[in-house]
């Protein structure tokens, strides 16, 4: 057994909150960029947001900062409502990231952090998959020193890749050597810092050569400035998709936190996680910054570098804070390289391996992953829109197994025994009565039937008022119809409605005996 966190902080921790914050720097602005923000805002939302972040944090290796995915989101929620780059946008991204950070605070001091566990497998499958395409996409003319016409993601990048001609080969080879380093490090070795070298490489490259194809430009130097002037009256508009983002962009990180607690036989708590990551996107958002989340990358590099508790994110924080007041160095960073980092970080997320396996698996499920998939590219940049329609598919298909109850039937001479299984409720009960006597009727010699309760995980009081309705419809029709194996559970439930459960079951009928009927199955999907 593991033992409980140092309550100090360590040298290993020192060390590896460093290494993260040496990664953390440049790809913050990279996911800046992504957001729809000038680079810079990408420090702000990386220093004290951080070191917030520490003060509730339950996972002694979960880094907090702008992630891919909720730097997406954030565009897709900002596009429709101001200009990107402008200082209206950077006022709206303060803003949502307030509406996250209190969402996100509000969930974990309800204790309601099971709710990142209800997001469907097959939807998220689809919607990740859909947003790194999306993501991919983005940053093509940035890769490709092409100035696109503003006709939406997959437009400017269809624009990109169809004008070869006006390709900058400066930014192609940037971008190129940044995916090549970034991607060659980490398998190399997670500890090598790719995103550090490809940054300071380019960095070189552009003040070396004079580079003029566009870079990250002015960074005022100092702390990030701290205000509550925020466009208060579009808040309304914000709400949607801050909750959205909330719950996605903490879904997000949380996997790896949770697989690390698990080897390291350490306990995971969603509701303090819920409460970190809402102080410190709240943090983000009086300082100038725009939603985050918990990073499956830095996470990683954390661990590996040797962190032993939480104590090693506040030292990335700090760090990042000490850095602010040098930012301005990197003013001549080609925005190629920040491109470059952001694809190297998501195409490795487009799984269509993952998506074609789901139909082997389960038609139903692929279903709501494809659609998911399809609308997350279809109401772009309103992804977060596509969500929502994800969720309802994962619902749907959900409820629409609920509704049909899978029931096994068996023909022994002159009695047929019937074996339900899933859960007996309000809206499967009309179901199952309705495939018994169906059933009944294609075999009008049936004496006796009996209906084996043990695969019913749950009887509400609609399935047992049913089950007694059959009972009594049974009896009517001058058919013997027994009740057997009723799960311990519901045995009050019947008894409550008039259904003895007391008595000794009859023996089972078929045990041993040949039939002279077959098997058949009235079966739901």
């Amino acid at each position: 057994m593991k033992t409980a966190p140092p309550s100090r902080m360590s040298r290993a921790d020192v060390l590896a909150g460093v290494s993260v914050a040496l990664v953390l720097i440049p790809q913050s602005m990279a996911y800046a960029e992504l957001a729809g923000l000038p680079p810079v805002h990408g420090l702000y939302a990386s220093a004290f947001p951080v070191i917030a972040a520490f003060f509730f944090a339950s996972s002694p290796y979960m880094q907090t900062g702008p992630v891919a995915l909720t730097s997406l989101l954030t565009l897709s929620a900002l596009m429709p409502l101001a200009a990107a780059g402008t200082a209206e946008y950077a006022a709206l991204a303060a803003l949502l990231a307030l509406v996250v950070g209190v969402a996100r605070m509000l969930v974990g001091m309800l204790k309601a952090g099971w709710l990142v566990y209800l997001m469907s497998h097959s939807m998220m499958a689809g919607f990740l998959s859909a947003a790194a395409l999306l993501i991919l996409s983005s940053q093509l003319p940035g890769a490709f020193g092409v100035a696109s016409p503003e006709t939406g993601v997959l437009g400017r990048a269809w624009f990109a890749v169809a004008h070869p001609e006006a390709w900058d080969p400066a930014a192609v080879g940037l971008t190129a050597f940044t995916v090549a380093v970034v991607i060659g490090a980490a398998k190399l070795h997670p500890l090598v810092p790719g995103v550090l070298i490809a940054a300071a490489v380019g960095l070189v490259f552009s003040v070396v050569t004079g580079y003029e194809g566009a870079t990250v430009g002015a960074i005022p130097a100092g702390l990030p400035p701290v205000s509550f002037d925020l466009p208060w009256s579009r808040l309304p508009s914000l709400i949607v998709p801050g909750l959205v983002i909330s719950v996605i962009g903490f879904a997000e990180g949380v996997s790896i936190a949770r697989v690390f607690a698990s080897e390291q036989r350490q306990h995971w708590d969603a509701d303090r996680e819920f409460l970190s990551k809402g102080l410190a996107t709240a943090v983000a958002g009086l300082c100038s910054g725009f939603p985050i989340g918990g990073s499956l990358s830095r996470t990683s590099v954390n661990r590996l570098a040797g962190a032993e508790s939480r104590w090693s994110g506040l030292v990335t924080g700090v760090a990042v804070l000490c850095f602010l007041p040098f930012a301005p160095v990197l003013s001549p960073l080609p925005r190629a390289v920040l491109s470059g980092i952001v694809i190297a970080a998501v195409w490795k997320l487009i799984r269509p391996r993952q998506l074609l396996g789901l139909w082997r698996v389960s038609r139903p499920q692929a279903l709501v992953a494809w659609g998911t998939w399809g609308a997350t590219l279809l109401l772009a940049p309103k992804v977060d829109h596509a969500v929502i329609v994800g969720i309802a598919l994962a619902s749907g298909v959900h409820l629409w197994r609920e509704l049909t109850p899978h029931v096994t039937a068996e023909r022994v001479e002159d009695t047929l025994v019937l074996e339900p299984s899933g859960v007996l409720w309000f809206g499967s009960a009309p179901a199952l009565e309705d495939k018994l006597f169906a059933r009944l009727a294609a075999e009008p010699d049936v004496d006796r039937v009996v209906v084996r309760c043990g695969g019913l995980g749950r009887i509400d009081i609609t399935g047992a008022y049913t089950l007694a309705e059959m009972l009594e419809q049974a009896r009517r029709a001058g058919i013997d119809m027994v009740l057997e194996d009723v799960p311990g559970h519901a045995k009050r439930l019947l008894s409550a409605v008039g259904i003895d459960t007391r008595g000794p079951p009859e023996a089972k009928p078929g045990e041993g005996a040949s039939g002279r009927g077959g098997t058949g199955s009235v079966a739901g999907p």
